[in-house]
């Protein structure tokens, strides 16, 4: 089975192998544990933890052989961060793998010394992880895949989805350490389109329908969920939505179009996991962090669900048809 198409009880499976294991019986067998930091829920993350363990293996570290996993999950939380991060300190894993940005600091902030390897969608030296992308210096280093900074291209493939709207509703969370900075990256890109934006602040699932049936009686007729890992784990609720409201909608990451969104366009999520297990592995190899430049991603998706657009009565151009690289029909 492809590692990128796990199912849910290998999952579990997966999940239970390498951290439902007694403390005691990982000590007995000297075994290395990895602390997983994640923002998100373990369900919508599978496809990505599957992405990382390949990661693992390629480095030659397999869980529940010579090496253990303790996975602690956010779901969306971002005050559930910081003592899910002391907790995983206190537990002296030998390697913490941060899933976003906000993991990422939350980690950072919890330990100066046990090495940390994060996937983040923005600048890593902005944020204060690393000194520079090439020679880190600190405790930390990872993948950047600056899908905070995607927003002013997948507003265009919107725009050339759905030329004639003229106001595009946007999903975003104030709480999301890239907020401000995405925001301002799609306004202009809006103006550069002659488009106009109405926004709308999402920081926790009651203000879900409301903000978007909000985006609606304001003339939104299409929609722009931004990157954001809340977001992410409110999936089906926002796809379910914009259908209700026959919005054509540009979301983060193809699992939205699987699940009926309309469209997406980001960095490979999957790869970018496989990229931190690798480095996870070298690091628990012997190499400091210190000295591993952060990546950066050279792999781009565009997703289309051909369904959702005859639903919702979208003739998808044939110029962007051909540009995609996962067609849902």
């Amino acid at each position: 089975m492809p590692f990128d198409r796990l199912k849910r009880r290998e999952f579990i499976a997966l999940l239970g192998g390498a951290a439902a294991w007694p403390i005691s019986a990982r000590t007995q067998q000297a075994m290395p544990v990895i602390g997983f930091l994640g923002s998100q829920a373990p369900g919508p993350s599978a496809n990505r933890v599957a992405g990382f363990v390949k990661g693992l293996s390629e480095a030659h570290y397999v869980p529940g052989e010579n090496v253990a996993i303790e996975y602690r999950w956010a779901e969306g939380r971002y005050d559930r961060l910081a003592p899910l991060a002391r907790e995983l300190v206190s537990r002296k894993v030998a390697v913490i793998a941060a899933t976003t940005q906000d993991s990422a600091l939350a980690a950072k902030a919890a330990t100066g010394t046990i090495p940390i390897v994060f996937n983040v969608g923005g600048d890593p030296v902005a944020f204060g992880l690393v000194v520079s992308m090439n020679r880190p210096a600190g405790n930390a280093t990872g993948v950047s895949m600056f899908t905070s900074g995607l927003g002013a291209k997948r507003l265009g493939l919107l725009h050339e989805m759905v030329s004639n709207i003229a106001v595009v509703g946007v999903l975003i969370n104030p709480n999301n350490a890239t907020a401000k900075s995405q925001l301002d990256e799609l306004q202009e890109a809006a103006r550069s389109l002659g488009m106009q934006l109405a926004v709308n602040d999402v920081g926790s699932e009651r203000d879900l329908e409301t903000a978007i049936a909000n985006l609606v009686q304001t003339g939104a007729r299409a929609l722009f969920v931004a990157a954001d890992p809340f977001l992410s784990s409110q999936r089906d609720r926002i796809v379910a939505l914009a259908a209700k409201y026959a919005l054509p909608a540009m979301y983060e990451w193809p699992d939205f179009v699987e699940a009926g969104g309309l469209m997406s366009y980001s960095t490979s999520i999957i790869d970018a996991y496989r990229q931190v297990g690798v480095y996870v592995g070298r690091i628990l190899a012997g190499e400091k962090p210190a000295e591993l430049p952060v990546l950066q991603p050279v792999m781009f998706e565009l997703a289309i669900n051909l369904k959702t657009a005859k639903a919702l009565g979208l003739e998808v151009p044939p110029m962007l048809l051909a540009r995609a690289d996962e067609v849902i029909e």
